[in-house]
């Protein structure tokens, strides 16, 4: 079974077994080896008392701990109800059943017509380009997600790209995961090499989190690839708060602009994180700062060991409307929830 952990110990080409293994590591490629994966270890970084350990130790038994370094370093010490602390330090609610909060909220399951290919709206495919991601987010709506069978070899994806070749209505390709980042360059550059081959496909969509966690993913040999696909590039970052966004993240998304992609950003209404106008409104400044328009603010999926993180619709909804009064409408994000079966994000 892969799994997060394992998947970041695989050769850098995966998928695909017919390439030679890489002897050396990228920068991001060793900060992403290097992230901190005990729970033990976070809280003693972090400079939390030990009351935060079994907690912590609990949640991690559920879904382990990953935090990069760079990420890391934005966070304040001895302070666990830091906005970035918050999205990453496991707590004993995760294992509390709560009714209605599933392993699959959004049932990808019955929209999966090939390995690592997720078909659920019209005009577009999702692909998982990599089972991995840089840090594990505790509510993330994949953290249950099958990855053993959604992590193709290139003979696989084969077989999955023939779903898009046969299908004209098919116009854009998005990646996602895990991370698609995560993946290597050689890899991604085989894969949209193909993708770029498909005539009717217009745009090519990365749904990515890397380089806001780890912005030294932003490098030449990214910006090679993406920078030369006939593909319309958009990439949808994911950024929840604007304390999130230093330096080295505005320079990555610089770079990615001078590329040509079309920078997006969607977050995730959490309590304890984001839950009011001013952090909401923070964001978003923030985010025009550094190049990034905001696209959607999404309300919890309801999956399992994260309903600690919910903020009712009509809560929701009033933080909105406080957020109109204080931001041009450009800057304000589209709050939308995900209904499995609906034709699209359904707006709130």
């Amino acid at each position: 079974m892969i799994t997060r952990s394992s998947a970041l110990l695989q050769r850098p080409e995966t998928p695909g077994a017919d390439v030679t293994p890489l002897t050396l590591q990228s920068a991001w490629q060793n900060q992403l080896s290097q992230a901190i994966r005990d729970p033990r270890e976070l809280c003693r970084r972090l400079g939390l008392d030990d009351t935060w350990l079994p907690g912590a130790e609990g949640g991690h038994a559920l879904f382990e701990v990953r935090v990069p370094e760079a990420f890391l370093a934005r966070m304040r010490p001895g302070d666990p109800h830091d906005p970035l602390v918050r999205q990453v330090l496991p707590l004993s609610a995760e294992g509390e059943s709560v009714p209605g909060y599933v392993a699959d909220p959004l049932q990808e399951a019955a929209h999966t017509p090939g390995p690592g290919l997720i078909h659920k709206y019209a005009g577009r495919v999702l692909l998982i380009a990599s089972p991995a991601c840089a840090v594990n987010c505790r509510y993330c709506f994949r953290r249950h997600f099958p990855y053993d069978a959604n992590s193709p070899s290139r003979a696989q994806w084969e077989g999955s790209l023939d779903t898009l070749r046969s299908d004209p209505s098919i116009r854009e390709a998005i990646l996602s995961g895990g991370d698609p980042l995560a993946a290597s360059d050689r890899q991604l550059a085989w894969l949209v090499e193909r993708l770029e081959a498909i005539p009717h496909l217009e745009r090519l969509r990365l749904h990515t989190r890397l380089p806001v966690v780890i912005p030294d993913r932003v490098d030449d040999a990214l910006l090679d690839w993406l920078g030369n696909t006939r593909l319309q590039k958009v990439m949808v970052l994911h950024i929840n708060h604007a304390q999130e966004i230093d330096q080295a993240v505005v320079e990555a998304c610089a770079r990615l602009k001078a590329a040509g992609v079309t920078l997006l950003n969607q977050s995730v209404l959490l309590r304890g994180v984001n839950d009011s106008v001013a952090a909401l409104a923070g964001l978003s400044e923030r985010l025009f700062e550094a190049g990034v328009l905001p696209y959607y603010l999404h309300v919890l999926d309801p999956v399992a060991g994260a309903a600690h993180f919910d903020v009712p619709d009509e809560e929701a909804r009033e933080l909105v409307a406080g957020l109109r009064t204080v931001l041009p409408g450009f800057l304000l994000p589209r709050l939308v929830r995900e209904i499995p079966g609906e034709a699209s994000k359904t707006p709130l």
